[in-house]
């Protein structure tokens, strides 16, 4: 059995995952990134009980920077989870390398992979801020 957090704005791909593992069940891990330092801010928490003897699928729609999902990841580890993998829609470069870095243990799948950031920690071409396209924030 499986257990998928969702972290920031993986909302959207919940559906796709319960299609494919419709046992699993669903954890949020709430995280925003500070526009000014680009560092993960956690808001919320909320995981089942038994998520350190599951097996366990991150979700996200981009890995920019990585500084999120490395974030929500060490979360999990130290509630006692081991058996992580990450899976996105779109990454950039520095944030897979980030993510190779901090959590060398978690296989990470990626739709596809762009250019690079921008100064704002972007991904360039990239499709703009996940979170603010699916809760109209911007």
């Amino acid at each position: 059995m499986a257990i998928i957090p969702i972290l920031r704005a993986g909302l959207g791909m919940v559906d796709g995952m319960l299609a494919m593992i419709p046992t699993a069940r669903i954890g949020h891990i709430g995280l925003y990134r500070d526009p000014v330092t680009l560092k993960p801010v956690e808001y919320y928490c909320k995981l089942p009980k038994d998520c350190p003897e599951r097996e366990i699928f991150v979700v996200d729609p981009m890995l920019a920077t990585g500084g999120s999902s490395v974030a929500a990841i060490q979360m999990l580890k130290d509630k006692g989870c081991q058996n992580i993998r990450f899976l996105c829609i779109i990454a950039a470069p520095e944030g897979v390398e980030l993510m190779k870095e901090r959590h060398p243990d978690v296989d990470l799948y990626i739709g596809a992979l762009d250019e690079k950031l921008n100064d704002h920690g972007y991904i360039v071409p990239g499709l703009g801020d996940a979170g603010d396209r699916i809760f109209g924030t911007r």
